[in-house]
This record gives C-alpha cells, structure tokens and sequence, in this order.
C-alpha cells in the first residue's frame, strides 16, 4: 500500500487507538489536523454509519486523500439506546467527559445492575478520492458500572464493565485493541486496505 490515509477524527483518544492497530499495516498515517483539513464535518446524521460517512468524505475532498472517517458510541438498553450517536455531545458541548460520566449514572440511578446492559459500537468508513467507499462495524458488549473503574482509555472507558468484571479502563492497550468495538471494526476493515490502497 503505497497512499496516504487521513485518519477523520478531531478525538485525540481515537487518533491513538486507531494509529495503534494500523500501525501494523502498510500504510502511511495522517491526521486531518496535522494537514489543517479537519473542519469538523457536522455530524447531522442519524446513524453511526451516516456520520462516518459525511467525516471520510468531506476529508477526502479536502485532501484528495484516502480518508477513514469514525462515528462510535455508547448505546444503553435501559435509557432506549441513548446516548449513541450523540456520546461525545451528550449532556452538552460544554461538558468535561468526567461531567458526562455523572450525568449518565444520574440517569441510570434506581436501575438494577441486571438491567445496565450497553454496548459500544463503531462504524469505520474508509472514502477514497475517486468516491469509492466501505463501512465496517464492532460492537462490544457490556455492562454500566455503578461507579467509574480504571485510569486507562477515554470517555466512557471507565464506566463500561465487561463479562470478566474489569472496566474498559482497567485493560492494557493491547488488550482492548483486541476486544473493542473499535478493535473489532479495524479488523472488519484490514482487508478493505489492501484492496482499496494497494
């Protein structure tokens, strides 16, 4: 693989992520902020999957790049699946990630530990200059923890228990590369690199 691929995302925490698994491919890695390309498309979209799109596209137009957009978020059986597409706005632009930590287990008080499920989920979009373009998806599987748990990740990390009792910010990098809803949409999309970049 020989071109460039903008990485579409102003969340520093998914630049290192996806950075760090595709560090094992044969692929020359950018952010759209380090070309001065990220305007931050507006996120209008009503699925994880629009989102990524209107991302990779208005970055791949900017640059004349091969762009790989990001749209991901937290979606909470007992709350109808909020907050989704709105989990990095949720409660506010104006709001700390710790602040909406405590808003949504506000939300969640009174609600039985047997009905705390949740997911992550992440759609990828990889667009390429001529319009070409995949969407790939992960999702991991989860509980709400009662209190936040853990120093490593970002964003909700702390508050999303798996099968095994630790949080999403109680494993190692490696670790949650492998088991992420991120980690598993990367793997969805490795083949999609060769083929579309080679």
């Amino acid at each position: 693989m020989s071109q460039t691929l903008v990485l579409a995302s102003a969340n520093e925490g998914k630049i290192r992520e996806l950075r760090r698994v595709l560090a094992r491919e044969a692929v020359s890695m950018v952010s759209a902020a380090q070309l001065g390309s990220y305007t931050g498309a507006q996120e209008i979209g009503h699925t994880f999957l629009s989102n990524a799109y209107l991302k990779a596209r208005a970055v791949s137009v900017a640059t004349g790049l091969a762009a790989l957009g990001d749209d991901s978020g937290l979606c909470v059986k007992a709350l109808g699946g909020h907050p989704g597409v709105h989990s990095a706005r949720y409660g506010g632009e104006e709001i700390t990630p710790a602040e909406r930590n405590s808003l949504l287990l506000r939300r969640l008080t009174g609600v039985a530990w047997s009905d705390r499920q949740a997911r992550f989920e992440c759609v990828l979009v990889l667009h390429l200059p001529d319009e070409q373009w995949v969407g790939v998806r992960g999702e991991c599987q989860g509980r709400i923890c009662m209190r936040p748990r853990g120093g490593s990740g970002f964003g909700y990390d702390p508050l999303f228990e798996l099968a095994d009792g630790r949080t999403m910010a109680e494993l190692t990098e490696a670790e949650k590369d492998l088991i992420s809803h991120r980690g598993r949409a990367l793997a969805e999309l490795r083949p999609w690199l060769s083929k579309l970049l080679g």
